[in-house]
């Protein structure tokens, strides 16, 4: 029944609806790269310097780029990685806040002031150059091993990792804030009359009833993860070549503007719709967890 409410309140809102239909479209179309790639008889990796800047065609539907290789398979494999980074990225850091939240939130007392002051450093950090700063370390210098840090997906892991360990600050303050309220409730009083451990206590009364502001925090950390990935690849600090992405794509071709400028506007365009669709899809899930919010429309 409450699932049904839920989706209910979330159909009136249509943006979000066309934003939840678009992500899908993409999320689809990407998974689907391999099979695209062999049905067009192409490879993703493939260079041919014959066919440069190819215009599109039956073969090539959105032409070729600088080294002759198939736009259309480089853009879905670059929306794998992108929605991939962005994705991963996102939960590892709800995970990350919800958890340090419920804990600040429940107990309280110094650990809550511990666990805050740690968050409020993080936030008064500047993320971006933060990030590109770390970005630039030479991994064989912490100790790994050359023939890991030079992976193909070595690149892919350290934006996750990087922005899973300081971009959890919003969900914790969210969480935080809603367990505070939460444990002040009569059903987690009668809980602890029970005799019910305070594991239980958060897992089972609490954490089911604060995760709506932790679920749209999350889908918004995604759109702005692919931002902050797009930016390090622009910089050349992000996902390393051959592996494709959004944002390295939107590197290769910022040369190539005045000669070929749609090998620039494929890949922002979708960087620019994907970020869009995502956060009008938060905003349609605040407004149906929220019952306060649909009753005013």
């Amino acid at each position: 029944m409450r699932t049904g409410r839920f989706l209910r309140r979330f159909a009136r809102h249509r943006l979000a609806v066309v934003s939840a239909l678009l992500l899908l479209v993409l999320a689809v179309a990407a998974a689907a790269a391999p099979w695209v790639e062999h049905w067009l008889g192409v490879e993703a990796t493939g260079i041919s310097l014959l066919d440069r800047f190819g215009p599109p065609s039956a073969l090539h539907p959105l032409g070729t780029d600088e080294l002759g290789r198939d736009v259309l398979v480089r853009l879905l494999y670059g929306g794998r990685v992108s929605l991939f980074v962005g994705v991963a990225a996102a939960l590892a850091s709800a995970v990350i806040g919800t958890g340090i939240g419920l804990l600040a939130g429940y107990f309280g007392g110094r650990l809550d002031d511990l666990l805050m002051r740690v968050t409020d450093g993080l936030i008064a950090l500047p993320l971006l150059p933060l990030l590109i700063v770390l970005g630039a370390i030479d991994l064989t210098r912490l100790g790994i091993p050359p023939e890991v840090a030079g992976a193909e997906d070595a690149s892919l892991l350290r934006i996750v990792v990087l922005v899973a360990l300081f971009g959890w600050t919003t969900v914790a303050r969210l969480v935080r804030g809603a367990t505070l309220s939460a444990r002040r409730r009569d059903y987690v009083r009668a809980a602890v009359a029970m005799g019910a451990g305070s594991r239980r206590i958060m897992l089972a009364h609490i954490l089911p009833n604060v995760a709506a502001p932790a679920v749209v925090a999350t889908t918004l950390t995604v759109g702005n993860v692919i931002l902050l990935e797009s930016v390090l690849s622009f910089l050349g600090l992000g996902i390393q070549p051959p592996l494709p992405s959004w944002g390295n794509m939107l590197t290769n071709a910022q040369e190539l503007v005045g000669t070929a400028p749609l090998l620039a506007v494929w890949p922002g365009l979708l960087i620019f719709l994907t970020v869009i669709a995502v956060n009008l899809l938060g905003d349609g899930l605040q407004d149906a967890l929220d019952p306060r919010v649909v009753g005013k429309r």
